[in-house]
């Protein structure tokens, strides 16, 4: 039989492999409660956010439920999931994907800052100001966050890089992202985030790069923060 190709595999769907079988093989069983993520970080060598990232892929799939407050139960399977197409991409891991963006964005915004013009700067604002509008309705503001981080690659004049940013902000909308959000993101921590959001477009009108590159790492690292809360803190959003 000849080899075939080795794929890299995302550590967060090894994790969940590994629990997957646990719990198929009866290691955990039907309502028990699965160790907590410092437990299982610990066990399997491998960081908190990751262990996290293949807790939620398990939940989108109907293996575990996640009580917030209360820790990670095993669900009755009373059917099997249905299998992915071959062809199908797996989802990033959204603790990963905000690390990412970090770097590719810190930059983005340094460079913006250098080469904005004052559309780019009024693009911001406007978003902002949809973002604002749409929280204090009680809406995800969603809209004018993508619109927010287009408007500062727009300033970069790069195509490559601007469906970079895109295609990172898009991944977002993925069932693991949009179940992670679900625990974390409230309409208080969008006003956090509304703040962080104004001193990055203050730092690039300013023409301030290592300031705009600062206040980026600043909001993607309050980003993390927020999805690495304990589970014991976090409120459905």
């Amino acid at each position: 039989m000849p080899l075939q190709t080795v794929e890299p595999q995302r550590l967060y769907r090894q994790i969940a492999e590994q629990l997957r079988a646990l719990i198929a093989r009866g290691e955990f069983a039907v309502g028990a409660r699965l160790p907590a993520e410092r437990d299982l970080a610990r066990q399997l060598g491998v960081s908190r956010p990751s262990v996290r990232e293949a807790l939620i892929a398990l939940e989108v799939e109907g293996w575990v439920e996640v009580r917030t407050g209360s820790g990670v139960y095993v669900l009755e399977r009373r059917q099997p999931a249905a299998e992915p197409p071959p062809s199908a991409q797996p989802e990033w891991g959204p603790l990963e994907l905000i690390r990412a963006r970090r770097i590719v964005e810190g930059e983005t915004a340094a460079v913006a800052a250098l080469q904005r013009k004052a559309r780019h700067v009024d693009a911001m604002t406007q978003a902002i100001e949809t973002m604002r509008e749409l929280a204090d309705r009680g809406v995800m503001p969603l809209e004018g966050d993508r619109a927010f981080h287009l408007a500062i690659v727009e300033a970069c004049d790069n195509v490559v890089l601007t469906e970079t940013v895109l295609g990172f902000w898009d991944s977002r909308k993925g069932p693991i992202f949009t179940r992670l959000g679900g625990y974390f993101e409230t309409v208080k921590s969008w006003r956090s985030a509304i703040a962080e959001h104004e001193a990055i477009r203050d730092a690039i009108a300013a023409r301030d790069g290592e300031a705009a590159r600062t206040a980026m790492h600043i909001h993607m690292d309050k980003s993390h923060q927020r999805f690495s809360a304990s589970w014991r803190r976090a409120k459905p959003g």
